[in-house]
């Protein structure tokens, strides 16, 4: 049996509702084989980040390297890249096994607030990483910090994806869910602009969303589907915005910071299997 097999490159959330933990929920959800590079450990809950601990990037490199050469990628993901050191360690385990369905989730700053990427990890992140990406997944604030321009219409979006696109990935996809109305994500293959639009769903429970989005994309391309159609899936009737329908508040704090679950299309499963009886 061939079973698709996605990697995701991020760090871990001890509260299980983002990086490492959202991923690979995310990829279980959807029947692909989950396999991690762990860059970060966090100490988080629905409070906020407490505390971080990024992993040397020798040993990041190493855990890359095991993956890689034994279980290889059909497709993979960057998250949280914390360190200018780190991102040169994944980028030269990239470059050396180059994985061309590469989805990179710029990580920078948490729902809380908290910041997740260094200053000086900004420039080494569009120097080194984007280049290898088949495509880019910045919300608004981080397509402001990515292009160097304040992104508050959905004009800005166009500029910022068209800058952005010219560090070299492939497809830009800058999602819309910070502006008003409708949740529009704006996709630029370097000529062509593609929206993608669903209704907003009334939410705080939004921790995570961005992690299990790009991992659900990340997903459908592993499985062999098209960029467009995986995003399509996703944006119009797919991962996030079902899985924000079955929303639920995990932890002590309300709003924002709670937790959301991965709800693919429904699968069919054979009925179980009778567990034998001992007398």
């Amino acid at each position: 049996m061939l079973i698709p097999k996605a990697l995701t490159i991020a760090g871990s959330d001890s509260g299980g509702g983002a990086g490492i933990q959202a991923d690979l929920k995310t990829f279980s959800a959807f029947r692909v084989f989950g396999m991690s590079v762990i860059t970060a450990v966090t100490a988080q809950n629905s409070l906020g980040v407490q505390g971080v601990e990024n992993l040397p990037p020798a040993f990041v490199a190493q855990q890359l390297r095991s993956v890689l050469e034994d279980f290889g990628a059909d497709a993979a993901k960057c998250g949280m890249l914390s360190t200018a050191p780190i991102i040169e360690a994944v980028a030269a385990g990239l470059a050396e096994r180059r994985i061309e369905k590469l989805v990179v989730d710029p990580v920078m700053v948490a729902k809380s607030g908290d910041r997740l990427l260094e200053p000086d990890a900004r420039a080494a992140l569009a120097d080194c990483i984007l280049p290898l990406a088949l495509l880019v997944t910045p919300n608004l604030p981080e397509a402001e910090v990515l292009a160097g321009m304040r992104v508050a219409e959905p004009e800005d979006m166009e500029e910022a994806a068209r800058r952005i696109h010219t560090m070299g990935p492939r497809y830009v996809l800058v999602k819309g869910g910070h502006l008003k109305g409708d949740a529009t994500d704006l996709l630029w293959n370097g000529r062509d602009f593609t929206r993608f639009s669903t209704p907003r769903i009334d939410s705080q429970n939004t921790h995570g969303t961005g992690c299990t989005f790009s991992a659900a994309i990340v997903a459908g391309l592993a499985r062999g589907q098209a960029l467009g159609d995986a995003i399509r899936s996703v944006a119009a009737h797919g991962d996030a915005p079902s899985a924000l329908r079955e929303r639920f508040a995990a932890g002590t704090a309300r709003g924002e910071f709670t937790v959301i679950i991965p709800f693919p299309p429904p699968i069919s499963f054979p009925p179980p299997i009778p567990s034998p009886r001992f007398e």
